[in-house]
């Protein structure tokens, strides 16, 4: 019996894919459990090896808890709408529909062929007029909880493509923003946008980050991306005017040493407080402000910055201090304004050391330049004598008592820019009367769905290509004159509820997301249990999913706090010369390559055996054929002789097996669970026998990680006529766990030279003389003087060597 891998593989799957034997049961008896792979985007590449190492994984814990019992949902669908497929069909003069969704037919096959088990009923893509109807409903709730509203943001205009670019399409060449394609000029300039309003949820984010199983450093990112900062809000006088300006600070016990303030150069004060001496050089550094990326302005060592001639009054002593502009202030990161205490702020310091400004030391302490740690409180009036807590609390009470400030906190997590001037992405539900104001569409008008352009170039005004489709864009609406909105939404707006759309979708359509219906099917599968995917979502996609959850959760559509409860971080996949795949490095591995060499089963086998599902691995051709060799090695051994008793000789190992298989699929532990597994087919090859219980118990352990050979084994070696996918997942029999042998580790002088199999509770002595007389011990010792031999029983063996 030979092992046709491709012919076997195919009847699997065309078996899987036309009886729809992964479909969610419509059953509450079983507990449910709701798996999910971050979803694709379907690139003209196809998939990658990296792809298939993450959708392995959760495929095999699907399958496990299928086997264990449990109400499984594992769906698929595509990230359809963003700027790939627009910037190809720019340069093809395609159709972005018309390739995206052939490009996602290549997907699906490559997804089915690596013997993925999806319930394919619930499959979309965020493109489909029947999803984003539902995307443009939540942002009509978003916008009616006055969440969504319009802005003038500061954007980066290429005037000569006439578009908006984002921060990844612009490269600095000799200290000025370009176009990454054409190398054209970029400014920075206000346009008017649509913004979700984030911030306001920003406590719930931060603090409900607690509730997660999630990575510690993924955690750590979103906190430090939503960088919330106590202190408090002072309002400083302008010098001579009636003009006032708050300043936020998280020193306010430093105040009596505030020597100068820093207004960002987009302050709107700055053109009116600047005095005439100084203007030629503030509206030059304003223009050369417009240059530069936000990235590069908090990241500049030397830090830049001009004289507007104007002052401020300090509020605590009524002392007058200079005004400065400056671009490591920006204007949308607190209130666009700082107080400047070089005596106790790094960046202050060096400021008033390249300028020549004042420094007042108020807290006494021993630094080379700014002392910024804790001390006792000198110069500072009300507060002298204090540390720096203590300073804090009774300097916020003054300035609230006296309504100058107030205590204060902040964030770094910014209002989501959510306007994209595109074609390819969800329309806004929203139109314009002929006085600018806005009007919802009504749901029964939704979905707005795109009209067909022949040329999708951009409008050259800063608008979307949506300005060019006349037709479509102006329309009488409710008997008024109006025009759509031109913008469309991000990428990021249809993967912010796709776990929730795929709970409402079947093949009949898609359950209305406002209806009972929806919350109860909602209540019954989330939170999700399990969600894979790479770390680059951190502080995108999971943190605006997190927030549209808190929202639909408020408004008891959902009722959990969370969308995602373990998130696990699948490591790089590396090319065979340990660098990331790159098609300019030659070294990207297709998985439809080795499916048609080796086998999908190898493929899968292979990725979870090359380590840690979270660390980052290399390709290894000759590991992809010591994987095969594995599986040809299982297949084999359903040569040997088959018994309808259990073979006693085997039963430890094998109960061994069953608890450690199980114990590390629970724990994603894959390349652990396959090692055991190698161990026990090692010791069937020695014995030459099997039952038919412990060959088919066998076959339910391998048939997550292998299907299509485990199913093909069980159907026609083991002529068994149950499924192995339907099958329950084997248990252990506790009295077989205790193993009469122990593996010993044998070290030289703390590194490990060699491992012992010995029987269990060997004394001391015996353990040491076995330990010498193991060969590659005998290199590390032969010829040196022993110092001393530390015997832990059953463990370890340390021989001190000189």
């Amino acid at each position: 019996m030979k092992y046709q891998f491709r012919e076997i593989e195919k009847k699997w799957q065309k078996r899987w894919y036309d009886q729809k034997l992964f479909k969610t049961e419509d059953s509450n008896l079983k507990d449910k459990y709701y798996v999910m792979d971050m979803f694709p985007y379907p690139s003209a590449q196809g998939l990658h090896v990296g792809h298939i190492e993450g959708y392995t994984a959760t495929d095999i814990i699907s399958r496990f808890k299928r086997m264990k019992g449990y109400n499984v949902l594992h769906p698929m669908g595509w990230d359809a709408f963003g700027l790939p497929a627009e910037q190809y069909a720019l340069q093809t003069g395609n159709d972005p529909r018309t390739f995206t969704y052939e490009n996602i037919k290549n997907f699906k096959r490559q997804i089915i062929e690596s013997g993925k088990g999806v319930d394919w009923d619930r499959e979309f893509a965020t493109s489909d007029s029947n999803i984003f109807k539902w995307t443009q409903w939540i942002f009509k709730k978003l916008y009616e909880h006055n969440l969504a509203v319009l802005k003038d943001v500061e954007v980066n205009w290429c005037e000569q493509l006439g578009t908006v670019l984002a921060n990844d399409e612009i490269l600095m060449v000799d200290g000025r923003m370009v176009s990454e394609r054409g190398n054209y000029p970029v400014v920075k300039k206000a346009m008017r946008q649509w913004v979700l309003r984030i911030t306001e949820y920003a406590d719930r984010l931060l603090e409900d980050l607690d509730l997660l199983d999630w990575p510690e450093n993924l955690k750590e990112m979103q906190r430090n991306w939503i960088g919330k900062s106590d202190g408090a809000m002072i309002a400083f006088k302008v010098a001579g005017s009636n003009k006032q300006f708050e300043v936020f600070t998280t020193r306010p016990d430093t105040i009596y040493g505030a020597t100068y303030v820093v207004l960002a150069p987009e302050h709107p004060f700055v053109n009116e407080i600047t005095t005439a001496d100084e203007k030629d050089a503030v509206n030059t550094y304003v223009e050369q402000t417009k240059q530069k990326s936000d990235l590069e302005r908090m990241t500049d060592k030397e830090k830049t910055g001009v004289f507007t001639g104007a002052y401020a009054v300090n509020p605590i002593n009524n002392k007058e201090v200079p005004i400065w502009i400056a671009d490591y202030v920006l204007p949308h990161y607190g209130t666009g304004a700082v107080m400047a205490v070089p005596a106790h702020d790094t960046r202050d310091f060096e400021f008033a050391q390249n300028y020549g400004l004042d420094i007042i030391e108020v807290i006494k302490g021993e630094a080379d330049g700014a002392f910024t740690g804790d001390g006792i409180h000198y110069n500072s009036g009300i507060i002298d004598g204090l540390n720096n807590e203590d300073a804090k609390k009774k300097i916020i009470e003054y300035l609230e008592k006296a309504k100058l400030g107030y205590k204060h906190s902040t964030y770094r997590l910014r209002d989501w820019v959510f306007s994209r001037q595109r074609y390819w992405g969800e329309p806004f539900p929203v139109v314009y009367d002929e006085q600018g104001r806005i009007h919802l569409l009504d749901d029964e008008d939704l979905p707005l769905d795109l009209p067909k352009l022949k040329n999708i170039k951009p409008s050259g005004t800063g608008e979307s290509p949506l300005a060019n489709a006349t037709d479509w864009l102006y329309l009488n609406y409710k008997g008024m004159d109006v025009r759509r909105e031109t913008n469309t939404m991000p990428q990021l707006a249809g993967s912010s509820w796709y776990y929730i759309a795929y709970i409402l979708k079947n093949h009949l359509g898609v359950i209305p997301l406002n209806s009972e219906e929806a919350r109860k099917e909602l209540s019954k599968w989330l939170p999700v249990d399990l969600y894979i995917g790479g770390t680059e979502h951190a502080v995108g996609h999971l943190l605006y999913a997190r927030f549209w959850h808190k929202f639909l959760y408020d408004l008891n559509i959902v009722d959990t706090k969370e969308p995602f409860m373990k998130i696990v971080n699948q490591g790089m996949v590396l090319g065979p010369d340990g660098q990331k795949m790159s098609k300019s490095r030659g070294n990207v591995v297709n998985p439809d390559d080795v499916i048609h060499s080796d086998g999908a089963d190898t493929l899968r086998l292979y990725e979870m055996f090359m380590g840690p599902l979270e660390a980052e691995k290399a390709w290894s051709v000759d590991g992809v054929k010591g994987a095969k060799r594995f599986l040809d090695r299982v297949w084999r051994m359903f040569e040997f002789d088959i018994t309808d008793e259990d073979v006693e000789e085997l039963n430890p190992i094998f109960h061994q097996t069953i608890k450690k298989v199980t114990d590390d699929y629970e724990k994603l532990a894959f390349n652990t669970a396959i090692s055991q597994m190698m161990i026990f087919v090692n010791e069937v090859y020695r014995v030459k026998r099997i039952s038919k219980r412990q060959a088919r118990d066998f076959l339910k352990l391998l048939n997550p990680i292998a299907p299509h050979m485990t199913e093909e084994l069980n159907e026609v070696a083991l002529k068994q006529n149950e499924q192995l996918i339907y099958s329950d997942f084997p248990t252990y029999n506790e009295k077989y766990l205790e193993s009469s042998d122990v593996t010993v580790a044998v070290s030289v002088n703390g590194k490990l030279r060699a491992t012992i199999t010995v029987a269990k509770d060997l004394s001391n002595k015996e353990l040491e003389t076995l330990a010498l007389e193991q060969e590659n011990v005998r290199k590390f010792t032969d010829g040196l003087q022993i110092v001393k031999v530390i015997v832990v029983p059953n463990k370890i063996v340390n021989i001190v060597v000189k």
